[in-house]
């Protein structure tokens, strides 16, 4: 079951029916997101319903949700959510584009990047400090370093900074320096991770592995969502097949089927589904047609010396093209390219 509690609902309220449900035996794992907190209880169902849950003064609505990944399904919560990612919104009356470099290098490519990001209409930055790689000799990235360099181009350009974290040891010192943490393919099912960051009230983009399905990776989304972090996108960024004419394959069915289950954000990843720079353009198009909430794509200032992925990198004409599709095929779809938004101070 699902308790929403209500938006004036006070924290006294939240603890009064976390106290009730756990008296009765049950489990209750409070999410609070940006508008609301919920409640998802574990537990015998029966005796959840005698508790008269519902008449409890702060709470809005209990649902009995027939899916395991309760937090994040769209039974409880039938409205599509926005994240917010330091007043840049990424949801469904939005397409956001995020780019920067597969890997921080150095802070004059990081900060070049960021301004080919910035030309092309990004919103966000994307940047890896740490990079998990297949092979142990490829390079693994600056890592507290690269976070500064990171922090440092926010600073000059104002682009909020998505970065990879990599080890549930990490999370808090990476959540100093960026705005949004990253779980990439490799550890979708790092549960330890999973949790560590739903404990944080930083937003994640969270990457479906590469062998996964999407259950699955709506199990992975539901670790975080357990452990209070409703700050959730999820990112398709393509799954292993036997085709090998592409790095991965994006499954842009993916993008409506989750969000038919779902209501967090999905965005997609075509740079590292196609792997080439001359299929990020197409396969940027089909995700926005696709209903995607948004891209996010490897640019690079000299991509044949990039470090990592360099071959899927976009410069220059790639990136005046990627522009114009976004905001075309946006408008088309009936949305806005997103725009930072900043809060008043209330």
């Amino acid at each position: 079951m699902v308790i929403v509690m209500q938006p004036s609902a006070q924290p006294a309220d939240v603890q009064t029916v976390v106290d009730r449900v756990e008296a009765a035996g049950g489990q209750a794992f409070v999410s609070r997101g940006v508008r609301r907190v919920i409640v998802g209880l574990v537990g015998d169902v029966e005796t959840f319903a005698s508790l008269d849950i519902g008449a409890m003064p702060g709470v809005a609505q209990v649902t009995r949700v027939s899916t395991e990944y309760k937090l994040v399904s769209r039974e409880h919560h039938p409205e599509r959510s926005v994240v917010r990612v330091r007043g840049v919104p990424i949801g469904p009356d939005t397409v956001t584009l995020i780019a920067g470099p597969c890997a921080v290098e150095t802070p004059e490519q990081t900060l070049a990047a960021a301004r080919m990001a910035q030309s092309a209409g990004a919103t966000m930055l994307r940047g890896g400090a740490f990079k998990p790689r297949t092979s142990p000799y490829a390079f693994q990235g600056l890592g507290e370093a690269g976070l500064r360099i990171l922090a440092d181009v926010r600073e000059e350009t104002g682009l909020p900074v998505v970065t990879e974290v990599t080890s549930a040891h990490d999370v808090e010192m990476v959540a100093g320096y960026a705005d949004m943490l990253q779980i990439g393919t490799r550890n979708m099912q790092n549960f330890a991770l999973l949790q560590a960051i739903g404990e944080t009230r930083v937003p994640v983009m969270l990457k479906r592995g590469m062998n996964a399905t999407i259950q699955e990776w709506l199990m992975a989304a539901e670790y975080i969502a357990q452990r209070g972090n409703l700050e959730i996108v999820l990112c398709e960024r393509g799954i292993r097949t036997f085709e090998t004419a592409t790095r991965n394959t994006l499954d842009v069915s993916a993008v409506p089927v989750v969000q038919h289950l779902s209501h967090l954000p999905v965005i997609v990843d075509p740079s590292h589904s196609g792997g080439r720079r001359e299929l990020v353009l197409p396969l940027s198009r089909a995700g926005i047609v696709a209903g995607a909430d948004g891209l996010i794509v490897d640019v690079h200032p000299q991509p044949e010396l990039a470090l990592c992925d360099g071959a899927q990198a976009l410069i220059g004409k790639d990136l005046d093209e990627l522009a114009k599709a976004v905001v075309d095929l946006t408008a088309y779809m009936g949305r806005t390219p997103a725009r930072r938004r900043y809060r008043s101070a209330s």
